[in-house]
């Protein structure tokens, strides 16, 4: 698939692979995204997994014919985007592989060797002849040796793993011929799950790449980017500046619906209070990955769970601990929660919300034993409180 001029797409979609790395659901499926660069020389960017290989050196194939691969770019060492590596050099045993000195160690490390290589360092070029390529050093972005690749003639920036998103293609990989709506979702979903806890470090990639005269965003991941360029660098800008949208993100754990009560009285303070945009999650119900992007998306967290075994409810306490592994702050939080005999949930979200970057709202809500009507109005309360704090 011709994508511009001297740039062919030979990406694969999975439509079978249910969770990315055996971890994040995908209900849409995965693309493997890779790029054949065809100058007086031919560049590889990246591979597929490879399970893929078959169709992946059919695709090949089809562009340059019996014309040999000189270069193949690896920007991220992941075993989807390099595990083709090994097969490829036996079709084209005289490709050299390009990478920085940490790409090249861990290409040592993953297939035994290398081969031929081009180490590169921040601003090296490479001639492709009428074609060439400037390479940026991005670290933790989110492995330390990724590294975004900008060819200055077509203005493409092939970007690795950053501005990707989860979903196959369904018949183009450029978003400006496809329905890109349901993907933006998926992006955030994916930026929070793989790349949020490096929010620093994607802030100091932007910076070189916002330098850039970008024409073109190739991720190894979802959409070629054109049209939407500036809502993805805009996107990825507010995401890791840990910049919520205004709206809540209301996630409670519930054994004996209980607990759900309080979050029912809480979701109506929040609408009494004006506020409209705000997600409502059940933590046994739903995957903790579109939690994840929730609380990456909004600027409000509403957390309610019960007691268990004399400390937070196991599912609440590890969302709380994802979210704290991924460096999430600058977020509003109110507190509710239950407890029979002896209380700690509230304590320890209290706790939670009490840590640097975040803030607290409105009054923790405390319920022993059964539902009231006098809990109720304390949670409606809650609820508007946290709502006239996103509306200020």
């Amino acid at each position: 698939m011709k994508i511009a001029e001297n740039i062919y797409y030979v990406g694969v979609n999975d439509r079978n692979k249910e969770r990315f790395e055996c971890l994040w659901p995908l209900s849409n499926g995965i693309s493997y995204n890779s790029f054949l660069v065809v100058g007086e020389k031919i560049a590889l960017i990246d591979t597929v997994d490879s399970r893929f290989f078959p169709l992946f050196i059919e695709k090949i194939k089809e562009v340059i014919g019996e014309r040999t691969i000189d270069y193949l770019v690896i920007n991220h060492m992941e075993p989807d985007h390099s595990g083709s590596m090994g097969l490829i050099r036996e079709y084209y045993p005289e490709i050299c592989l390009v990478g920085n000195k940490k790409t090249l160690q861990m290409a040592e490390g993953f297939y035994r060797e290398a081969g031929k290589t081009f180490c590169v360092s921040e601003g090296t070029t490479l001639d492709l002849g009428n074609l060439s390529f400037t390479f940026f050093l991005t670290p933790m972005v989110h492995w330390p040796e990724t590294m975004v690749t900008y060819e200055s003639h077509t203005k493409a920036l092939f970007s690795g793993d950053a501005f990707g998103c989860y979903g196959a293609l369904n018949g183009s990989v450029l978003d400006s011929t496809i329905d890109i709506e349901p993907y933006f979702p998926e992006m955030i979903r994916y930026y929070s799950n793989i790349v949020g806890k490096y929010g620093c470090q994607v802030q100091m990639a932007l910076k070189k790449v916002c330098q850039l005269e970008l024409k073109m965003i190739c991720s190894t991941h979802g959409p070629v980017w054109t049209e939407n360029i500036p809502h993805v660098l805009r996107e990825y800008n507010r995401l890791s500046l840990y910049e919520g949208e205004p709206g809540v993100c209301l996630v409670f754990g519930s054994m004996y619906g209980n607990t759900m009560e309080m979050a029912e009285c809480v979701a109506e303070g929040l609408v009494r209070g004006g506020l409209k945009n705000f997600s409502m999650h059940k933590l046994s119900r739903t995957d903790p990955s579109y939690l994840i992007a929730d609380a990456f998306r909004y600027k409000g967290l509403l957390l309610g769970a019960p007691t268990y075994n004399n400390g937070l409810y196991p599912l609440m306490d590890h969302f709380v601990t994802d979210l704290q592994h991924r460096m999430l702050k600058n977020r509003l939080i109110g507190c509710f929660g239950s407890f029979s005999w002896a209380g700690q949930a509230v304590k320890k979200l209290v706790d939670f919300a009490s840590s640097p970057g975040m803030e607290l709202i409105g009054e923790p809500v405390e319920m022993k034993q059964g539902f009231s009507f006098e809990i109720g109005e304390k949670c409606r309360l809650l609820g508007e409180s946290m709502a006239a704090r996103i509306l200020e």
